[in-house]
């Protein structure tokens, strides 16, 4: 090999030699002699939307039986947007009790993901989804994932339109290839040569994962300056003209390798509608042509943009396009949150936003929640929105029917939760972590409900018990749960240990910084209570906690 060529890494040359994703899947599929499928199998099933797993809790327990370790599989639905109705909720209800461990789990990208689904339960639970027309196509893997937006229809009159651009990006960025069909729902296979070449994937796809965001100001729920594409909507004298369009996102990083790091998208400036959809396949296009293949540590779009440089990505896009940004017009976020309880939008409909700790949904300690959605998705009286901060909307509700859905929240004591949990613990955020994810180093979602019981009374102790602080947690330095750019946020990095940042501000435009690393619980709660003492006493008026952080010249 010539000096100057570059090396394919396994996963680019697993994807080239995947004849369009399919592999050796089927054949994986059939073997009853391991609960696992072939390594190269295991990459490409991503782009299927799922991931192999296994139980963590129980490796040391079966090695030292030498039996297999207890693998099983995530699938992941590709919801854009967030929004499904009834009678898909009930069918989600049934398929997560027949084929996976029960829980409904909600993730930060507005969709929904099953978890402890066996190798032989796959296709039965895929093809379930099918009947409703739900798919898990491109939902994980080195393609545009789930496309979100400000999920409350009460948010803006003009909510139903831009909430259709997140399905029309979604179907313009799928992968063409049949191979999901063929393999999960048993379509006949075309012949090889007659399927052509993906115009926007070819046969290499993206160097990595790729998430677009689309957000209606002043809230920013979606967290959009943490998208490869943040589309920011403006609504001018009551139209919808355009929107800005920020670029470059992301928060992954390595534990130990500094070339890594959060950031925030730049905005590249404003496009109008008629032309978003051209804009965003060529930004992807480009990305695809000048993304890092050689370390995928390195492959995100924020790595390409601060290597080539801003203008330099936004040349070329105009230049592919044939369409020039113009200045970015003017908008403002106030809020990230989601706004609990009862909503009315502009046509007069209620929409109720659900408490879901962390995104679980389940029934667990006497408190049946899982229970109290089905009863509403039999009502058919309302559909369900997910937001990327893990919370249920029970949305679209006509007037006459807001009794009927109110009386079943009050039945199950979901609006008591909803309305009485503390604001700390609304703006929580968690990922999976162990025992389920490969990567994970501590705890997410198992641990951080009881770690908001032992701050909660720190901030009673300091008259702080309303305060509406974000706090995010996750196993591992990759961000699923955002926690960079979090006025509070901890990452993982041993069992029972997690790196503190602070100094994000409370509507998302500013990330964090690393504030003590490798703290244990007793060190968290001692820290935090020093700091939430200060802020007591020395906050300006309106302060938030991230911008006190930030203020008081504590951070780096």
């Amino acid at each position: 090999m010539a000096s100057s060529e570059k090396k394919e890494t396994l996963a680019e040359r697993v994807k080239r030699l995947s004849r369009g994703l399919r592999g050796t899947l089927p054949e994986s599929l059939k073997d009853e002699h391991t609960g696992s499928l072939r390594a190269d199998d295991q990459l490409l099933l991503k782009f299927h939307g799922m991931y192999q797993q296994d139980d963590r809790d129980r490796r040391d327990e079966r090695a030292s039986k030498k039996l297999e370790r207890l693998y099983s599989f995530m699938i992941r639905l590709r919801i854009p947007g967030g929004m499904i109705g009834p009678v898909h909720w009930e069918a989600l209800h049934n398929v997560a009790g027949e084929n996976s461990t029960g829980t409904i789990k909600i993730t930060t990208r507005q969709t929904v993901q099953l978890h402890g689904i066996l190798k032989s339960k796959i296709k039965p639970t895929i093809k379930s989804f099918d009947q409703v027309f739900l798919d898990s196509i491109a939902a994980c893997g080195d393609v545009n994932r789930n496309v979100t937006c400000t999920s409350n229809p009460a948010s803006s009159p003009l909510h139903k339109e831009v909430f259709g651009y997140a399905g029309e990006i979604s179907r313009s960025l799928l992968p063409k290839t049949r191979a999901y069909y063929e393999i999960w729902l048993d379509e006949s296979q075309i012949a090889e040569k007659e399927e052509p070449e993906d115009p926007l994937y070819k046969d290499v796809y993206l160097p990595r994962k790729f998430k677009i965001g689309i957000a209606i100001p002043p809230y920013n729920d979606v967290d959009i300056f943490t998208n490869d594409i943040g589309l920011i909507a403006i609504i001018e004298n009551g139209t919808l003209t355009g929107f800005n369009v920020a670029v470059g996102g992301g928060l992954g990083t390595t534990h130990g390798n500094s070339d890594t790091y959060p950031r925030v998208g730049t905005v590249f400036g404003f496009i109008p509608k008629k032309d978003i959809l051209k804009v965003v396949y060529e930004i992807v296009t480009v990305q695809r042509d000048f993304g890092n293949r050689e370390d995928r540590k390195l492959s995100r779009l924020k790595y390409t943009i601060d290597r080539l440089g801003i203008e330099f990505y936004k040349r070329e896009v105009e230049k592919r396009t044939g369409i020039s940004f113009s200045q970015a017009k003017e908008f403002k976020f106030t809020t990230r949150t989601d706004e609990f309880g009862w909503s009315q939008d502009a046509a007069g409909n209620w929409h109720y936003t659900v408490f879901v700790e962390n995104g679980r949904v389940c029934d667990e300690d006497g408190y049946n929640l899982k229970t109290a959605l089905l009863e509403v998705s039999k009502t058919r009286r309302a559909t369900f929105r997910f937001t990327c901060n893990q919370n249920v909307i029970l949305s679209d509700i006509f007037p006459k029917d807001k009794d009927l859905i109110e009386s079943i929240l009050v039945k199950y004591g979901v609006h008591r939760k909803s309305i009485e949990s503390s604001n700390i613990r609304k703006n929580s955020i968690a990922c999976v972590a162990l025992n389920t994810c490969s990567l994970a180093l501590a705890e997410g979602q198992r641990y951080l409900p009881a770690l908001i019981s032992k701050i909660e009374p720190i901030l009673d102790k300091h008259g702080l018990d309303n305060l509406p602080v974000t706090i995010r947690m996750t196993g591992c330095p990759n961000g699923c749960a955002r926690p960079y750019i979090a006025e509070i946020g901890l990452v993982g990095t041993a069992y029972g240990k997690y790196n503190l940042h602070l100094g994000a501000d409370f509507e998302g435009y500013r990330l964090n910084q690393k504030y003590k690393e490798d703290l244990d619980e007793t060190s968290i709660l001692s820290e935090l209570d020093g700091l939430f003492g200060r802020y007591a006493k020395e906050r300006t008026n309106e302060e938030s906690f991230g911008d006190f952080t930030k203020r008081i010249g504590i951070l780096n």
